[in-house]
């Protein structure tokens, strides 16, 4: 069963940091998403980060914090899952 989460955590990465040549299928839910992999930079990271805490009411106060979240789109959506309101999450 597709993770909708997952689903939407790809389409948002890819539109918010306008990934051109990237489509949001192609994203790997455990591929790296700063340094390697995606190849996110510190100014990615900062703008992912005000993006989600706004679509998704969460809150990410520290940059440990923020290293962990971004780990992959797989640790990105055990953090959502786990500090977000459910009625903010996708069905």
């Amino acid at each position: 069963m597709p993770d909708s989460l997952k689903r939407d955590l790809k389409e948002l990465i890819v539109n918010t940091l306008k990934l051109e040549g990237v489509a949001a299928a192609d994203l790997a839910d455990d591929e790296p998403l700063i340094g390697s992999g995606l190849n996110l930079d510190s100014i990615d990271a900062l703008e992912l980060v005000v993006t989600l805490e706004k679509q998704y009411g969460i809150k990410i106060s520290s940059s440990e914090e923020s290293r962990q979240a971004l780990g992959s789109i797989s640790h990105l959506a055990e953090f959502i899952r786990a500090r977000a309101d459910p009625a903010r999450l996708p069905a």
